[in-house]
């Protein structure tokens, strides 16, 4: 009778609302040459890292397998349109061919929430390419979009679970 009990108190359990993560409270810091600087005219950021995979035929099944075989990591940050420092780096890149590499640092924390912070470095990221110029007369603020890979990723600090979930 206890395992039945311990199930079903596992499925009763819900998500607090406080527990959602409020998207404005991140902080959000690029370091490009060895300069750390707060990226606070950030609007928004993903990255994913997706796995390749090959399909494998296995003798005996109708169907194939299927083996991670390696990955790459992708994101796209939209910011603010009012900082020069990734601009000039892809004209020094367009001007020497020297490229550049940049580590994003985002940081979660909601002080509503339970689950603490969650903090995640993406390493080695590499712009695909970045707006050079720009003008809307009829907005009200510009933002540029910045696509990038990145070659690794880290997580030094991570979220705790959630009560009921284990």
């Amino acid at each position: 009778m206890k395992k039945s009990m311990n199930l079903q108190l596992f499925a009763d359990a819900i998500m607090r609302v406080q527990d959602s993560i409020s998207g404005s409270n991140a902080k959000c810091y690029v370091t490009v040459d060895g300069n750390r600087y707060n990226f606070m005219h950030a609007l928004s950021l993903e990255s994913t890292f997706e796995k390749t995979k090959e399909e494998i035929p296995i003798l005996g099944r109708q169907t194939k397998g299927n083996k991670a075989t390696g990955g790459k990591g992708s994101g796209s940050m939209e910011v603010h349109y009012n900082t020069s420092m990734l601009r000039k780096l892809m004209i020094r890149y367009a001007k020497t061919g020297e490229d550049f590499y940049f580590d994003i640092q985002v940081t979660n924390e909601d002080p509503t929430s339970s689950v603490g912070r969650q903090t995640v470095i993406l390493k080695d990221c590499n712009l695909d390419s970045a707006t050079m110029a720009q003008f809307d007369a009829d907005s009200t603020y510009l933002t540029e979009t910045l696509d990038f890979t990145f070659e690794s990723v880290e997580m030094p600090e991570e979220f705790s679970l959630l009560d009921g979930m284990l």
